[in-house]
Order: structure tokens, then sequence, then C-alpha cells
């Protein structure tokens, strides 16, 4: 199937893209009719690497996927991975060891697996009662997993992130600089949700954040303008840069629903001013898209083409896919939105998904 977008404004050039079956072949100008995108604003698709649900479901609840994924695409998002919480591993298998469905409207890349490897003291929102340390045999017995977060203080966790064939991810921990060291010598390539769920960066006692900005590994952050102050997120950019910084939405069930209670990972939320914390008052994810952190760290000063490159193609290389770039041999996934930001379109695998 072959199709071609005439107009389009990427980052201030006015281009044709061409799509045949759901690669982009061409990006230029094209003598050919095609589909006028009038001078529209064109973005590479997102890629959410930390979304636990939205619109009232959750990962975990193992089934409406495709019902979250349209919503993802109509938010902008075209790529996810589909974030688990720390439960039972038999709750955890059923959940990924799915036939990953298709075709639908935005594409499922596998799971992000957060829990029950992790630190009680750092817990944040996942349930303790199911911590537990890693074991790479019962990792084994998993499919989909492309991300697994980790403390890596805890008992068997250096042997693990040695021998994982996932991405490995630092997080819900309270490892020293010298732990967070050795893990990324021993291959962790990112930090989950950067400055949360960690213990801070000190100036005598740098710990993983510290680690993280020596060895110049990859970063998730939340850039929803609660979970990280302003500040910090310029902080962090200036000193990652696009190139290693990744902003994730960390969404929970309530996203795009009205405040309330809900449940999320086994245990109740309440959902105040649109901001989620569990009864003794902890941060339970965000209830913000990844567009929406796009355009915050926009508002925080951070450069249009950046923001955009921090949700899509360095989200992308991390994981070693040919996604988040609108260029010739990438995958044909990307958004179209008016000066304003507004979503008129959202193309995956080079088809239209959805009209606004």
């Amino acid at each position: 199937m072959k199709s071609v977008y005439k107009n389009a404004d990427l980052f201030g050039d006015i281009v044709d893209i061409e799509c045949v079956d759901g690669k982009i072949t061409f990006v230029g100008k094209l003598p050919e009719n095609g589909i006028d995108l009038n001078n529209y604003k064109v973005f590479p698709g997102l890629i959410d690497i930390h979304c636990h649900g939205c619109i009232g479901y959750d990962t975990m609840d193992g089934d409406h996927l495709e019902d979250m994924a349209e919503y993802l695409a109509k938010n902008g998002t075209t790529s996810w991975l589909p974030t688990t919480m720390t439960m039972s591993m038999e709750s955890i298998s059923k959940v990924v060891n799915i036939d990953i469905p298709h075709n639908i409207s935005c594409n499922i890349l596998g799971f992000h697996m957060e829990g029950p490897y992790i630190s009680s003291k750092y817990k944040g929102a996942q349930n303790e009662a199911f911590i537990k340390p890693p074991s790479i045999e019962e990792f084994k017995r998993l499919k989909n997993i492309k991300i697994v977060t980790v403390a890596p203080e805890i008992e068997n966790a250096m042997e693990f992130i040695k021998n994982c064939n996932a991405v490995v991810s630092l997080g819900h921990t309270d490892c020293d600089y010298e732990c967070g060291i050795r893990a990324i010598e021993n291959g962790a390539a990112c930090l989950t949700h950067t400055f949360n769920a960690m213990p801070p960066l000190h100036h005598r006692n740098p710990g993983l954040i510290g680690a993280a900005i020596e060895k110049e590994i990859y970063i998730q952050v939340i850039c929803d303008g609660l979970h990280i102050h302003k500040s910090i997120i310029k902080m962090l950019y200036k000193t990652f840069g696009a190139d290693r910084m990744i902003l994730i939405s960390d969404s929970m069930c309530a996203t795009g629903l009205a405040d309330g209670n809900y449940i999320f990972g086994g245990q109740e939320i309440a959902v105040r001013n649109s901001v989620a914390r569990t009864l003794e008052g902890a941060l339970a994810g965000s209830t913000s898209v990844l567009f929406s952190c796009v355009k915050k760290a926009i508002e925080f000063g951070i450069p249009e083409k950046d923001a955009f490159k921090m949700a899509s193609e360095t989200p992308g290389r991390l994981l070693r896919l040919k996604k988040g770039i609108i260029e010739a041999g990438y995958d044909a996934d990307f958004i179209v939105t008016d000066r304003e930001y507004n979503i008129k379109k959202t193309i995956v695998n080079g088809r239209e998904r959805i009209f606004i």
C-alpha cells in the first residue's frame, strides 16, 4: 500500500512524505498528487516506553489493549510499552505471555516490567507484598519483555543484570553511586522515572543519578510539571541532552477520566485535581499522555525539535528500532498538528488511523 502526504511542515521545511507498506520511502518534493496536509506541522509518532494505562483500563487487567491503543493514538502516541506493576508473578505472566495484537491504532512493542524486582524502601505506589529478588530463570519464562526495572542493590540483582536479555532500567532503588556504577558496567542502560523513587542527587553523595551522569546512559523523565520541577527538567536536558533523555507519561488508568478513586496495581488510588496518589500520599503515576509531556517540555523552554526527539527518536534508539524519525527507511508513524499543537491526524504504519 502506498500513500503520499503533501505539503508537510517538517521542522520548518515543507516536504512531501511517501509511505509504502508501512515504511517511509521518500521525504522531499514529489510531482505526484497525494493527501494535502496544507502546511500543517508533522512530527514523528511518539513512543511511550512507560505507560500503565488510560481511560479506566490498566495493563494488569490483561485486556482492553486495543481500547487503550486507540486513545493513545488519538493523543499522538503511535507506539508504546504497556507497563506492568508489582503484583504476583502469576498475574504478570498472564499479562505479558500473550500474542501481541497487531494492526491496531498504536503499535505495542512489547512490555515494560516495572517490579517486582525493586526496593521496599522506594516502592512508591508499588505493592510491597509482592516485592522479591530477581531470578533470571523466572524471568526467562516471561515473553515480550522489552524493558525491566530493577533495583541493583537487592539480592541477585547484579547477576540478573548481567544475564538479562531485555533493556535493564534502574529504578525504585536505594542504591548508592558505587552500586549504580557497577550496575551500568554490568549492562544497565537506563534510569526509570529519574529522581522519582530513588535518592536525590547530593554534592557529596551523588547516588544513582550521579552514576548515570558519569556513565552517560539513558534516563526516563516524567515531564508533567508535577513529578519534577521545571528547573530540574532543564538541568537534566542540559546534562543528558536530547540523545539520552527520554520523556515518558507513566500514565495510569485515570488518564482521560475525571477525578475519583481508582484501582492501580491492586491498590486504591485517589485522583484529585488530576493528581494520582496512594491513600498514604505517594504519587501514583500520572494522568498525562506523552504528548502533554512534550508540550510541557516546550513550555519549559526546551526547543521544539528536541522535545519531540526525546519522545520519539531517543526511545526508538534505546529499543533499537527504526522508529521515531521521519526519514526514508523508518516506520511510517507520524502525527499532524496545527500551529497550536492540536492533533489533526495520526498515521501509524503509513495508514491514517485517526481524524480529529
